[in-house]
């Protein structure tokens, strides 16, 4: 989808520029901020980076027919036919340049975004179907996949850049879309990627250790979740989780109506988890009993924020709750399958912070007989947080009876080095219980092998991912895959 040319002036709408040299009636193009996409008539927006400065690039951006740069900082050789505009902020103004460009997608819809360490996925997707489920025009923007309309577009990144957000929009606005869920990561918010939107409510899940190789503190991780409630308008919603100590944190200076909800405290939406089985929950909520297939207790907070959001939409308390009693959740989140005939569970699961892994395998102990052996095999990604690897593994140990250290994505470093850090985490008296295999596909097939009658086999953190990086290449692995072919896997 390409929109006609675009003038300028009307692109620069809510822009506070800090000076402009140059004609501001030109006809634009598109906007642009990679010098090897730049075109005839196009806005280049030089963004500073941690790795690459847009700024080394705007030379080439305009040999290659830029009209106008967006830049925090003027060139040295202004040229006459170039406009100029030196901004405060290019992030920020890509955002809002973006949203000018596709005329406001996002408050065409109700645009609903869902933040926090653990949860977001599967909570945006349930949402997406709870909504196709009450026959509305749903989109979905995740970190599995894009859904605009019946058009599914894998997603590369959990909140997509500005450009490529509104134009997703854009198309959901064309086929009439009404409500849009979206997965808002703090990189996002930090890089300004969601600048321009317009959002009718936000939910935040919990927070916990994750992030920290990129935020480099947790306080700095903590204010990016809570800018974007910080940026909510006035009439939106901000639903927090007040069974985590940060949640009353997000509302601290937000405009939005502030709404809670808990399975332990006082709360504008409450739930009671009345059984956890393999078979599912059953719980009360919103004072009626209710049925779900999903398992465990982190679910239930995910139900619940489902629960709360659709009620804060104005949905209906019944038809909501009886669609969601046959909602599954995203892909790659407590992804069960079952070989019957060794009578052997395997399960995987994106869990990749130590908080998300303490969930899954604290659910698997509640719900588990006492004769059935726990094997968990996880790694941790290379050029990320280092602080979490021995947590991990700890982590691990200590709620598995076999625990099997390998590669997640390597990525650049040493995949050893890797490992090496993990094992820093293992207490001594629990050494006897752990194995360390490099290569993952080995270490899904050892814990298959291992595996007898009645174990439970987690495969931990990378969930959906159909891919493993290693040294900058993406090669094919896929974690359901191997276990199907290790095992005699039915899927429930």
């Amino acid at each position: 989808m390409e929109n006609p040319a675009r003038k300028l002036s009307d692109l620069l709408v809510g822009i506070e520029a800090k000076q402009v040299i140059g004609d501001k009636d030109k006809r634009i193009r598109k906007i642009t901020f990679d010098s090897r996409k730049t075109e005839e008539n196009d806005v280049f927006i030089a963004l500073p980076g941690a790795v690459f400065d847009g700024h080394t690039f705007i030379e080439s951006a305009v040999e290659k027919g830029a009209v106008v740069i967006i830049c925090s900082h003027l060139p040295n050789d202004l040229l006459k036919e170039v406009t100029y505009i030196e901004v405060a902020d290019p992030h920020e103004t890509l955002g809002k340049m973006a949203a000018n460009y596709y005329d406001h997608p996002s408050g065409k819809m109700k645009l609903v975004g869902i933040t926090g360490t653990n949860g977001k996925t599967s909570i945006a997707t349930m949402l997406y179907h709870l909504f196709l489920g009450m026959g509305k025009q749903t989109g979905l923007i995740s970190t599995v996949d894009i859904r605009v309309g019946e058009e599914v577009i894998p997603a590369r990144l959990t909140t997509p850049d500005p450009i490529a957000l509104n134009e997703y929009m854009a198309k959901m606005v064309e086929k009439g879309t009404e409500v849009v869920f979206m997965e808002v990561s703090s990189h996002a918010v930090d890089q300004r990627r969601i600048a321009g939107l317009e959002f009718v409510g936000g939910v935040f899940t919990n927070l916990s250790h994750d992030h920290i190789g990129y935020h480099k503190t947790f306080k700095a991780y903590i204010n990016a979740k809570k800018r974007f409630f910080d940026d909510l308008p006035k009439g939106s919603f901000a639903l927090v989780n007040v069974d985590d100590k940060r949640g009353r944190v997000m509302l601290q200076n937000t405009a939005a109506t502030h709404k809670t909800y808990s399975l332990n405290r006082v709360a504008d939406f409450k739930a009671r988890i009345l059984e956890n089985t393999f078979h599912g929950l059953f719980l009360t909520m919103g004072g009626k009993e209710f049925h779900s297939r999903l398992i465990g207790k982190f679910n239930a907070y995910n139900l619940l924020a489902v629960y709360a959001t659709a009620m804060l939409l104005g949905e209906d308390a019944i038809n909501t709750l009886t669609i969601m009693s046959n909602l599954q959740t995203a892909e790659g989140r407590f992804d069960q399958m079952r070989d019957a005939e060794r009578n052997i569970t395997a399960i995987v699961d994106y869990a990749h912070t130590p908080d998300a892994l303490d969930n899954v395998l604290n659910t698997i102990q509640a719900i588990r007989q006492p004769s059935q052996k726990i094997i968990t095999v996880v790694g941790c990604g290379g050029d990320r947080d280092k602080a979490k690897r021995p947590k991990m593994a700890y982590v691990a140990v200590l709620l598995s009876d076999q625990t099997i250290l390998t590669s997640d994505n390597p990525r650049s470093e040493n995949p050893d080095k890797i490992l090496e850090d993990m094992e820093k985490g293992i207490p001594v008296e629990h050494a006897d219980k752990v194995l360390t295999i490099t290569n993952r596909k080995q270490a899904i097939k050892t814990a298959c092998k291992m595996a007898d009658n009645g174990s439970i086999i987690l495969v931990a953190g990378k969930g959906h991912e159909k891919y493993q990086e290693i040294n900058g290449e993406k090669t094919q692995f896929d974690d359901k895959a191997f276990l199907k072919e290790f095992l005699k896997i039915q899927t429930n």
